[in-house]
């Protein structure tokens, strides 16, 4: 019983986290499409305040998945191909975390050198790999 809320947790943070990945490079078009000084200011405590308030999902989410890796055992982990796809994106979107957090810091000193346009896209990686750790999790391919 214990592995089912250890998995709920683990989702229950992960969707927490993933709603503010979604939502900081879409408060980012926003931001690098305005020249208004006031407005500016408000992104930057926006960006700011989403970015300190999905943290600590994304670590609750590594805790609750290390911690169901663990219970599992090293075998289930050795023999699990798929795991070892899914951890290898995660670590990806770990990255893009940190790479946002860059971004925040650039806005926050007026150093923003991207186009609305690259937000944009950037805003659509983790939604492809959200889908990929998804389906490796739930169909377990290999």
């Amino acid at each position: 019983m214990m592995i089912l809320w250890l998995k709920a947790l683990h989702i229950f943070f992960m969707v927490a986290w993933f709603a503010g990945i979604f939502y900081l490079p879409r408060l980012f078009v926003y931001h690098a499409q305005t020249s208004e000084p006031a407005v500016k200011e408000q992104f930057k405590t926006m960006e700011r305040r989403l970015w300190f308030f999905v943290t600590p999902f994304a670590l609750l989410t590594a805790v609750f998945g290390i911690w169901l890796i663990t219970i599992y055992g090293t075998q289930w982990l050795a023999a699990s191909g798929w795991l070892h796809a899914k951890l290898t994106l995660v670590t990806a979107l770990y990255i893009y975390h940190f790479y946002l957090y860059r971004l925040v810091k650039q806005f926050a000193r007026d150093e923003n050198t991207h186009s609305a346009k690259f937000y944009r896209i950037i805003n659509e990686v983790p939604v492809l790999v959200l889908l990929a750790v998804i389906i490796l999790a739930v169909v377990k391919p290999f």
